[in-house]
């Protein structure tokens, strides 16, 4: 791994993107979209983990994270994407609804198959390129980025529209899916 995508300060934001592998579209379902949020609801009360901005697209996530407790960031960031990949598998398997239970399966495995790191299935890649966010301008602009995903992919027409991201917080929107904490951008 590059030393360029490390986390060097634990005490920064950091823009990251977790992505499925194959960029396989899993957030098409709300059931996934949930888990993940009710994950990182866990993280901020548990673990000490600090979102300052989020958005769930349909293949990746992108977040700015940082942390408040003495577990390190890239710990927090390892349990969530491991506690995640298993209750999606779990959902997979047993949600009736789920059309693409085989063929999301077959890829989970095929993935982890080629992978050391793990036993069976590998849901998320591995890296996640945190970039840490030591400038107005790089917070400014990594907000803008996360914000306007969805813009971007004709999902909505302007970013407090869409639900699974921060920008209902930062709009000033009572209607939101988690607590975010605003950084001046």
């Amino acid at each position: 791994m590059s030393r360029k995508y490390k986390i060097r300060d634990q005490d920064k934001f950091y823009f990251v993107t977790f992505t499925i592998v194959e960029w396989i579209d899993l957030f098409t379902r709300q059931e996934y979209r949930d888990i993940f949020i009710d994950s990182l609801k866990y993280c901020q009360e548990n673990k000490g983990l600090d979102i300052a901005g989020f958005c769930i697209m349909s293949s990746h996530i992108h977040l700015i994270l940082g942390r408040n407790r003495d577990q390190k960031l890239e710990e927090i960031i390892r349990d969530l994407k491991k506690f995640t990949s298993i209750k999606f598998l779990k959902a997979i398997e047993t949600l009736a609804e789920e059309s693409r239970k085989n063929w999301l399966l077959y890829h989970f495995r095929m993935a982890g198959k080629t992978n050391p790191n793990n036993l069976n299935y590998q849901i998320w890649q591995q890296h996640n390129h945190p970039i840490e966010l030591n400038t107005q301008d790089r917070i400014r602009r990594c907000l803008n980025y996360i914000h306007q995903n969805p813009v971007v992919a004709g999902l909505v027409l302007s970013p407090e529209e869409y639900l699974y991201s921060s920008a209902k917080n930062y709009a000033g929107h009572p209607d939101r899916l988690i607590d975010v904490i605003l950084i001046d951008s």
